[in-house]
C-alpha cells in the first residue's frame, strides 16, 4: 500500500486554507489539465462531513470516474476523504492543518491500493506513485497561490 506524505507551508490563516482544500471549485481549477469535473453529489462549493462527490477525469488517455466520501471532519484542523468507487482498489486521504505564527502547515497523507494485485504493485513502482505525488503537489501549489493572494475570494465568496 503506497503512502504519500506532503507538507506544504502556506502564509495564510488556517480557516482559509482548510476551506480552500475542501472547495470543489478550487479542486476543478487545480486539475484542469485532467479535464476533471464534479458530476454527482456535491458539485460546487464546500464539501463537508458524510458528503460525497463523483469526479470524472482523464488520466493515461482514458476517462475515469471516482466517488469519495468525507469520513472525518474536524474544522479547521482536519478532514478525511475515502474512495467509495473508482479506479483504485481503495484510497484514504487525510488532510491536516496546523497554524504556527501566521503560517498554516498543511499535511497530506494519501494511502492507496492499486487494483490488479502484482501488476498494480509494478505500476506503483514504475509510475503511479510519482504521478499521484505530482497531482497532489500541483494541487497544493494552487491552494497556496489562492490562499496567499486575494484569489481565495474567487472560490470562497
Amino acid at each position: 500500500m503506497p503512502k504519500i506524505e506532503l507538507i506544504t507551508r502556506i502564509n495564510a490563516p488556517i480557516q482559509r486554507v482548510f476551506d480552500l482544500s475542501r472547495s470543489i471549485d478550487l479542486h476543478k481549477i487545480s486539475t484542469q489539465h485532467t479535464h476533471e469535473e464534479a458530476i454527482a453529489g456535491v458539485t460546487k462549493g464546500l464539501i463537508g462531513m458524510n458528503e460525497q462527490v463523483t469526479w470524472k477525469a482523464k488520466h493515461f488517455g482514458r476517462y475515469h470516474t471516482l466517488t469519495s466520501t468525507i469520513t472525518a471532519f474536524e474544522p479547521p484542523f482536519m478532514f478525511t476523504d475515502e474512495m467509495v468507487s473508482g479506479a483504485f482498489k481503495s484510497f484514504r486521504h487525510v488532510h491536516s492543518f496546523e497554524e504556527k505564527n501566521g503560517v498554516t502547515i498543511m499535511t497530506d497523507l494519501f494511502d492507496y491500493t492499486s487494483p490488479l494485485g502484482f501488476l498494480g504493485k509494478c505500476a506503483d513502482f514504475i509510475f503511479l506513485k510519482r504521478y499521484m505525488t505530482q497531482l497532489l503537489e500541483t494541487r497544493n501549489q494552487i491552494i497556496r497561490q489562492f490562499a496567499e493572494t486575494n484569489r481565495w475570494k474567487e472560490v470562497l465568496s
